[in-house]
C-alpha cells in the first residue's frame, strides 16, 4: 500500500494510550488525544480535529460517535472514518486494529463507521 493510502489515526481519550506506540512500532502514523493535550474536549471537537488532520478516530464511545458520523452525513460534511472498538484486552485490541489498518485505505475508510 502506498503511504498516502495508509490510514492516519487519532485515539480518543477513552482508548489505551499505549496503543499509539504499539501501532507506531508497526509503521502507522498514530497520535492520541491525551498525547496532544486535547483531553476533555467534546466528541464533536475531537472528530472535527481528526477530520482537519485527515485522521480516522478510534474510540470505545459508539453512541456519541455514530451519532456524530450520521450528523456529518446529513450535513454533507466529510470525515476520515470512525472506528469503534469494544473494551478489549490490550493485545486483542492491537490485533483487531492492525487487521483493519492492513485491510483498508484512507479513502475506503472516509465517511464510514467501522467496528473492530
Amino acid at each position: 500500500m502506498i503511504d498516502e493510502d495508509r490510514v492516519l489515526l487519532l485515539l480518543d481519550e477513552d482508548v489505551w494510550v499505549g496503543l499509539a506506540a504499539a501501532l507506531q512500532n508497526e509503521g502507522y502514523d498514530v497520535v492520541s488525544v491525551t498525547g496532544l493535550g486535547r483531553k476533555g474536549l467534546s466528541d464533536a471537537e475531537q472528530l472535527a480535529y481528526a477530520a482537519s488532520e485527515s485522521r480516522a478516530i478510534l474510540t470505545h464511545n459508539a453512541g456519541d460517535f455514530v451519532a456524530l458520523a450520521r450528523l456529518y452525513f446529513e450535513q454533507g460534511d466529510s470525515h476520515y472514518g470512525v472506528i469503534i472498538a469494544p473494551h478489549l484486552e490490550k493485545g486483542n485490541l492491537l490485533r483487531r486494529v492492525l487487521t483493519l489498518l492492513q485491510m483498508t485505505t484512507r479513502q475506503a475508510l472516509m465517511n464510514s463507521v467501522r467496528f473492530v
